[in-house]
């Protein structure tokens, strides 16, 4: 594979699947900058709320603890009510209150 062609391929993986009432999310551990792989082990899965929230996540590192925080935030003011937390993060994100 030449130079050109590697440098089209990148990104992250997160897998989820739901089976029989049971769900499973998995992501690689990659954490590269440009051409380098910076990290080989980071956990880009995490639970959130009272643990019964799995999410993950990819793109820059700081954006994505930041809105696992924000959103952390809203399922505290929103008790079982995921839904309600994730719209709730989106106008706050949207309009910049934060």
């Amino acid at each position: 594979m030449s130079e050109t062609q590697a440098d089209l391929w990148h990104g992250t993986t997160i897998l989820s699947v739901r089976r029989g009432g049971k769900v499973v999310v998995a992501g690689d551990g990659q954490v590269s900058m440009g051409p380098t792989v910076v990290k080989g082990n980071a956990v880009k899965v995490r639970r959130l709320g009272s643990g019964d929230i799995l999410a993950g996540f990819a793109g820059a590192t700081a954006d994505a603890f930041t809105l696992f925080e924000r959103l952390e935030e809203k399922l505290e003011r929103h008790p079982g009510q995921l839904a309600r937390a994730c719209v709730e993060l989106a106008k706050d994100w949207r309009t910049d209150r934060y």
